[in-house]
């Protein structure tokens, strides 16, 4: 335990950053090694500069345990880098590292929380002094060699078996795997005898459709490759890149998803594999020749990427160093206050605007200033939430070793796929969607995947896939979990639904997403024994509801034997948002612009009634529920008569409903203030109460919680 003065804030949280920071990039380092299966000079070189560092600061601050523990991993990785690891010992070394990294991430962890620290970790000390004599080759009971032994003794360079180092990464610089893969697959096609591939070798050019309303093309896309891949070899897509490309998904939707496929399958087979992957509204067996002609009329002359430009890329080492970012570390807190302090300037702002207005004095001067200052507003809003933005890739880096832990445990083959790391969403909102990722890529890899035996004999590949990915779509983060396991039985989860006594309405009324959407009820696991990782019946209903927390919605598609998609939509932050200023009898509410489809007027012939005598109506031969706002405000001032009033058409995920008001106001951007805690106790926010905002004039208005509305009413 230390004997640091906590007292002294600034160096300690200076410490935990650094320490945390460190610990994630070692774990990303062995994840990428373990997926390689070698650790190259410089990840060692790495590891080992990580060790040094955080024992060094460790025992500046007085962690001795942290220090002595890290001491122990730095004398590791001495000898690992004087004489290398063999291949038998690889996996083992892997284990050892990362348990040691969750050790101290926890260690860490209790620093940040103010707990007592361990005195010593004997059991992971031992293990790491028995590992180091093995790689050694001394026994048990010979005292293995410090590292200032090691260095007046020369290594020895012939050593059987050991992982070999490669140094092509220095040579190829920043060129992508795929540039240097793509010349040399062309190259080969070139130079390939054509007698030696077998008869019954064929290569098909596909052209495939997607439903209009699936979104997210570029990753279905790339699912369909995975899938394709199970019987042959993709060659070439269009378009080429589909992950962390946000472009990729509009063309496909455009003109469609083109690859060209090299099996001995045939054309029911292909066809077959194809339409079971979700949203594969059609496929076609196209001529390759006009495909590439197409190729060559829709390419940039940009995207040609030459070997001679590829060795250019090479020679210039300049480049690289040209684009290192200046960073500096802010404490969230102060950038807190900054939001707060933006959010009251718009306030503020709306207020001038609003008292000008009404004494009617407006002249060419001031409407000239006010354009100006809006504008200058405007940046200033848009500059400071852009500081609160950070890449999803730490969140999705974590993930990983989720994957690959829960995979060992359960003994399944599993790739892990990521896709849009480089999204960015506010500080806030990622911490609030980590525990719910996880515990969805965990459900992925439990329920889903099927083990290897039973994925063989369905005729799967016996390596499963878990896919997570993120794109921006508008002023959302659609983020998507899928796996190509088992999928969702809907009949299966109804019976079990009923058995548990979940169901509010007939079993036969219920569609099929509705089926899917009751594994969100609280109680509810398809799981038949309980496990480490799931089967008590409590997961789902929380990740939906700390989704929503964070103003998002949960979807979910499945199908029985190819797979699941859940996908999260999540706004990109919570301070400052769009919405509506809607009328209910004399009082103002804000509804945001996200959750909002369409607004119309009917008249009462379009009004009818269900069974049960609720209120419908009918939208291009769909049915939407009908809820009148001053009912659940309890407003008696308003208007009642539906042709004297407005309807709205809003969304919570697959939730669709029509909200029926007094009128529309306006739309702006609002300031999004929490409830005030003492009002908590009135359950405000179980009536459809998301928060409050301060109107132009001073008066507060309060902001619709939609999806509370739509799951109550």
């Amino acid at each position: 335990m230390s004997n640091y003065d906590s007292g002294n804030d600034s160096i300690l949280e200076m410490y935990i950053f650094e320490s945390e920071t460190l610990l994630d990039q070692l774990e990303e380092i062995l994840l990428q090694s373990e997926d390689n299966a070698e650790l190259t000079p410089d990840d060692i070189n790495e590891i080992f500069r990580i060790m040094h560092t955080i024992k060094g600061s460790s025992a500046m601050m007085e962690f001795d345990m942290l220090a002595h523990s890290s001491h122990k991993l730095e004398d590791l990785f001495f000898v690992i880098r004087e004489n290398g690891i063999k291949k038998e010992d690889f996996g083992d070394l892997m284990d050892l590292v990362l348990n040691f990294s969750t050790f101290l991430k926890g260690e860490v962890e209790k620093i940040k929380n103010n707990e007592t620290l361990l005195d010593e970790n004997e059991e992971l000390i031992v293990e790491t002094e028995a590992f180091l004599k093995r790689i050694r080759g001394l026994s048990q009971d010979t005292e293995a060699k410090t590292p200032e032994d090691l260095i007046a003794s020369p290594s020895d360079d012939s050593q059987p078996d050991m992982l070999e180092t490669a140094d092509e990464e220095d040579f190829f610089g920043d060129i992508s795997f795929e540039e240097i893969m793509s010349d040399e697959i062309e190259d080969s096609e070139e130079n390939t005898d054509m007698d030696q591939i077998s008869d019954k070798l064929n290569i098909y050019c596909l052209h495939t459709r997607f439903n209009e309303d699936s979104q997210m093309e570029n990753i279905r896309a790339f699912m369909l490759v995975n899938k394709l891949e199970s019987i042959g070899k993709v060659i070439k897509t269009i378009p080429e890149q589909l992950n962390n490309n946000p472009e990729a998904a509009g063309t496909i939707l455009k003109n469609g998803f083109f690859c060209h496929l090299e099996t001995t399958a045939d054309k029911e087979t292909i066809e077959n594999i194809a339409l079971s992957i979700l949203s594969v509204k059609r496929i076609d067996f196209v001529d390759c020749f006009e495909e590439e002609v197409k190729l060559e009329i829709d390419a940039k002359p940009e995207d040609v990427v030459t070997t001679k430009k590829a060795i250019e890329k090479v020679n210039d080492p300049n480049k690289q160093k040209n684009n290192v970012q200046n960073l500096i570390s802010v404490d969230l807190n102060k950038l807190d206050t900054l939001m707060n302090l933006i959010g009251e300037i718009v306030i503020t702002e709306s207020m001038v605007f609003g008292s000008v207005g009404m004494e009617g004095k407006r002249d060419e001067s001031f409407e000239k200033a006010s354009t100006q200052l809006q504008k200058l507003t405007d940046e200033l809003q848009d500059i400071v939430m852009s500081i609160r933005m950070i890449p999803i890739s730490g969140t999705f880096k974590k993930m990983q070793r989720i994957v690959r832990d829960v995979g060992k445990k359960l003994k399944k083959e599993v790739e892990f796929i990521t896709m849009g790391e480089s999204t960015e969403v506010d500080k806030t909102i990622i911490d609030g969607i980590a525990d719910p990722l996880m515990h969805l890529v965990r459900n992925a890899m439990d329920h889903g995947l099927e083990s290897t035996a039973e994925r063989i004999a369905a005729g799967k590949n016996p390596v499963g896939k878990v896919i997570l990915s993120a794109q921006n779509v508008g002023g959302d983060i659609i983020i998507s979990v899928s796996d190509d396991g088992k999928g969702l039985d809907p009949v299966g989860i109804l019976e079990k639904a009923k058995e548990k006594k979940l169901l509010v309405k007939p079993e036969e009324e219920y569609s099929e997403k509705e089926i899917l959407n009751l594994i969100m009820a609280p109680g509810f696991s398809t799981k038949e024994t309980v496990t480490e990782f799931s089967g008590r019946g409590v997961g789902m209903d929380v990740v939906k509801k700390n989704i929503e927390k964070v103003g998002g919605s949960i979807s979910i598609e499945s199908e029985k034997g190819s797979g699941t998609n859940i996908f999260l939509k999540i706004p990109l932050t919570l301070s400052i948002i769009s919405g509506m200023e809607v009328l209910v009898g004399e009082d103002i509410y804000e509804i945001p612009i996200s959750n909002i489809r369409e607004t119309f007027k009917i008249t009462s012939n379009q009004l009818i009634k269900d069974p049960d005598n609720n209120e419908m109506v009918m939208i291009r031969g769909v049915c939407y529920p009908l809820i009148r706002l001053h009912d659940i405000f309890e407003d008696k001032k308003c208007e009642t008569h539906i042709e004297d009033g407005i309807l709205m058409l809003v969304d919570s995920g697959d939730t669709f409903a029509c909200l029926f008001m007094d009128d529309l106001i306006k739309k702006h951007q609002i300031v999004v203030k929490p409830i005030p805690k003492y009002l908590n106790h009135y359950s405000i926010k179980n009536s459809g109460i998301a928060g409050c905002t301060i109107l132009g004039n001073g008066s507060i208005s309060l902001i619709v919680d939609i999806p509370a509305i739509l799951d109550h009413y």
